[in-house]
C-alpha cells in the first residue's frame, strides 16, 4: 500500500465512507482509516440501527441523496432496511450486518484504499497545513502523507492531533450518550411499543428496581431478525477519556440487564434475551472542528435559501441534556430541511482539513441536528469532494463542489 495519498479520511462511519467515496470519484487517490473491524461507524459498532436525517418529518420525503441513496438502495435490494417510519421524527431501521457489506462494496467500487484495525496516534503540521498522519496496527506505527484530510472520527481526533482549532461540546454543554441494546426472543405479535415499555419502566422504578435511567426512547423492530432495538441505557461521560468511557460502558451494560427484566415483564416476552449491547456507547457529542462558520439553531429551525448548500440536513434538533432526562425536541420549519454551507465543514485555521459527521461546527442546537447519521452521509460526501479539489490545487469553492456533488448524484436543491 502506498504511503502517500491525495486525500486521507480518518473514521469509517457514515460520514467517513461518504467522504472517501466522494473524494475518490472526484479523482483523488484516497485512503480511509478506521480503528474498528468494519465500516459503518455507529451503524455497525454501536447498535445505532436507525438512519435519521434522510427524510423530512411531515411528508417522509427523501432529502439526502448521493452516497446515502446508494446505501439505502442497496439495503432495500437486500430486504435489509425498513420504509421511512415516523417515530418522533422519520427514520429507517436497518440490519447492521448488511451495512457492513454494502459499505465494503461501495468503497471497493469507488477505488478507495481501506485500512481497518488502524488507530490514529498523531499528525504532523507544517505552517497552517496538515501533512501526515501517524497510525498504529498490530505490526507497529506507520505514517501516511496526503495533500488534504477529512476528520470523520466523531471525536475530531485527527484535528486535535494536527493542532487545528477544536472545542469540546458547546458552551459547557455536552449531550449524554446511550447504549443501544438489542433484544431477541420476542414474539412478532407482542406489544412492545414505546408506551408499553415506558409504563413498565415506571412500574419497575416504583417497585424499587435499580439501574434504570430513561423511561422513554426510540423503540423499533429490526428488519430480517425482528429483534427489538432500544435506546434507553443513558450515561454521561467524557468521550475523550478512556477511563470515563470505560466507567460509562460498564454502567450502561448493567442498565441493559435491568431493562431486560423490564422487557421480560411484558405479556408474551418472558423468553426475551439480549442479542447485543453496543458494543460501544452511542456518543452524541464530543469535540467539534472549529469551522469557518458555525451553523446555528435558528438556521435549523428557520431554513433559508439553499443555493449555497453543499449538504442537506433533515433531522430535527434532538438534544439529550443528561442521563434519564427526556430529550428536547425542536422541529425544522418549511420546507422540512435546511442547507449546510461548505464553511461549516472547513477548518478555520487549517485550509486542507475538513470535517464530516458530528465533528462539524454547529452551536448547541444545530449540533443536535447535524450529528444524525443521515446528515453525516451528506456532510461527508461534501467534505470528501472539497478535500479532493483542495488536493488537486483547483477550485474548491461552493459552486465547484456543488457541481461535482450533483454529478455524483447528490441532487442538491436549488
Amino acid at each position: 500500500m502506498t504511503q502517500h495519498y491525495d486525500v486521507i479520511v480518518a473514521g469509517g462511519g457514515s460520514g467517513g465512507v461518504a467522504a472517501a467515496i466522494g473524494a475518490s470519484r472526484a479523482g483523488a487517490r484516497t485512503l480511509l482509516i478506521e480503528r474498528g473491524p468494519c465500516l459503518g461507524g455507529a451503524a455497525t459498532l454501536r447498535n445505532v440501527v436507525t438512519y435519521c436525517g434522510l427524510y423530512t418529518r411531515d411528508d417522509k420525503q427523501q432529502a439526502v441523496f448521493g452516497v446515502a441513496d446508494e446505501v439505502i438502495t442497496a439495503l432495500r435490494e437486500m430486504g435489509a432496511i425498513s420504509e421511512p417510519t415516523r417515530f418522533t421524527a422519520v427514520a429507517a431501521v436497518f440490519d447492521p450486518e448488511s451495512v457492513k457489506r454494502v459499505s465494503d462494496e461501495l468503497c471497493a467500487q469507488a477505488g478507495v484504499d481501506v485500512l481497518l484495525h488502524t488507530h490514529v496516534l498523531g499528525a504532523d503540521r507544517e505552517a497552517d497545513r496538515v501533512t501526515a498522519v501517524r497510525v498504529a496496527d498490530h505490526s507497529g506505527i506507520h505514517e501516511f502523507t496526503a495533500k488534504a484530510f477529512v476528520d470523520a472520527t466523531g471525536e475530531a481526533d485527527l484535528a486535535h492531533h494536527a493542532g487545528a482549532e477544536v472545542r469540546y461540546g458547546n458552551d459547557g454543554w455536552v449531550q449524554n450518550g446511550t447504549l443501544g441494546v438489542r433484544f431477541g426472543g420476542i414474539p412478532a405479535g407482542a406489544e412492545v411499543t414505546r408506551e408499553a415499555i415506558g409504563a413498565a419502566v415506571r412500574a419497575a422504578k416504583k417497585a424499587g428496581a435499580p439501574d434504570l435511567t430513561a423511561e422513554s426512547g426510540l423503540i423499533a423492530r429490526m428488519p430480517i431478525s425482528g429483534d427489538l432495538i432500544t435506546y434507553l441505557a443513558d450515561e454521561g461521560y467524557d468521550a475523550r477519556s478512556a477511563a470515563d468511557t470505560t466507567r460509562a460502558e460498564i454502567g450502561a451494560r448493567r442498565q441493559a440487564q435491568a431493562y431486560l427484566q423490564v422487557v421480560r415483564s411484558l405479556p408474551g416476552c418472558g423468553g426475551a434475551y439480549i442479542v447485543s449491547t453496543g458494543p460501544e456507547m452511542g456518543t452524541r457529542e464530543s469535540r467539534h472542528l472549529v469551522g469557518r462558520y458555525r451553523f446555528t439553531e435558528k438556521e435549523v429551525l428557520q431554513p433559508g435559501p439553499v443555493d449555497d448548500a453543499v449538504a442537506i440536513g433533515a433531522w430535527p434538533i434532538e438534544y439529550h441534556p443528561g442521563p434519564g432526562i427526556p430529550s428536547e425536541w425542536k422541529f425544522i420549519g418549511d420546507p422540512g430541511f435546511y442547507g449546510i454551507p461548505l464553511d461549516v465543514l472547513h477548518s478555520r485555521d487549517t485550509p486542507n482539513l475538513f470535517a464530516a459527521g458530528r465533528t462539524v461546527d454547529g452551536d448547541r442546537g444545530a449540533g443536535a441536528s447535524l450529528r444524525a447519521m443521515g446528515t453525516a452521509f451528506a456532510t461527508g460526501h461534501a467534505a470528501g469532494v472539497a478535500a479532493a479539489f483542495t488536493a488537486a490545487g483547483g477550485d474548491a469553492g461552493t459552486e465547484a463542489v456543488r457541481a461535482e456533488l450533483n454529478r455524483q448524484g447528490a441532487r442538491l436543491p436549488e
